[in-house]
């Protein structure tokens, strides 16, 4: 029987990394970074291995970096700020140097980023050759340096592929499940002016992305993660109310997300239309293109048929 290949994936215990584990985990051999390796265990079962520390990347055939603490998770303190950074930055560059050490090092890093990079950029469309500089902007910022970091590892030996990924769509445990409450309650509306633009992609999609620039030797540099199609806020929205059935009459003013959320509530006020032009380019093609196919697939029971 011929020895799997291995993986080393960080942040694996999140929404995208458990995905992407139970997409590859028949086809290599699997080791986890978790702060409860334990507990870990428990989720994966025997065929992951789970540890504290990163271990030797020797003969290690890939690394998927997507650690980092939920950018949406509290208010951005100056001390959440800085938590955000080093969960990102301290993990990446750790990597980068534990490739570059290695004699037979990994043949890619895969490392995450954000469509934050592109910072507020009305309906202009992105794609991976736009050039940003926000130096007052902390998510661009914080995904820039996030990038830099991870590019320390690419050497003639080692590829390096930067996922900027938007928001992820899944059945349960994703951002869309925090949108609902309004709408099950039949008062759900944008947020904002709704003119913003909203760049989202699928989980299946996301996994099978990762999975594709892990498997195509060829791909290199940065990625868009994102589905094909965005919409604004306002088009998405109507798109969940007409998926659940309900009413699509109110608006959350931006007044009120500046008020609840602080300075992270720009990130939903903005928004980016990024488009993923190099993952098309490269041939890979989408599950779940539209936002009404998504939310289909993540809100509606299986038919039946």
């Amino acid at each position: 029987m011929t020895q799997q290949q291995k993986i080393l994936i960080t942040g694996g215990t999140g929404l995208i990394g458990s995905a992407l584990i139970k997409a590859l985990r028949d086809r290599y051999a699997i080791t986890v970074t978790t702060r409860q390796p334990q507990q870990a265990e428990r989720r994966f079962g025997a065929g992951v291995l789970c540890v504290r520390e990163l271990p030797s990347l020797e003969d290690y055939l890939a690394v998927i970096n997507l650690q980092g603490e939920s950018i949406a998770g509290k208010r951005w303190s100056a001390q959440q700020k800085h938590r955000l950074q080093q969960s990102r930055w301290n993990i990446t560059s750790a990597l980068a140097e534990a490739i570059q050490n290695c004699e037979t090092p990994p043949k890619v890093l895969i490392s995450g980023s954000a469509i934050g990079y592109y910072g507020a950029q009305d309906a202009t469309e992105m794609t991976e050759n736009t050039q940003v500089n926000y130096p007052d902007d902390f998510a661009q910022q914080l995904c820039a340096e996030w990038e830099h970091r991870a590019r320390a590892a690419a050497s003639e030996r080692t590829r390096v592929c930067i996922v900027r990924t938007g928001v992820v769509l899944a059945k349960e445990g994703s951002a869309l499940q925090k949108m609902l409450p309004p709408y099950l309650l039949g008062l759900g509306g944008p947020l904002g002016s709704g003119e913003q633009y909203f760049s989202w992609i699928h989980l299946e999609d996301m996994v099978r992305a990762l999975t594709f620039l892990l498997e195509q030797e060829s791909c290199e540099g940065v990625y868009n993660a994102t589905a094909p199609e965005p919409v604004t806020q306002e088009v998405f929205s109507r798109s969940i109310a007409k998926t659940l059935r309900k009413s699509h009459f109110m608006r959350v003013p931006a007044w009120v997300l500046k008020l609840a959320l602080g300075e992270m509530a720009q990130v939903l006020l903005t928004g980016q239309r990024v488009v993923p032009a190099r993952l098309q380019d490269a041939g890979f093609t989408f599950n779940y293109p539209t936002a009404d196919a998504a939310l289909r697939d993540c809100l509606l029971p299986p038919s039946s048929d």
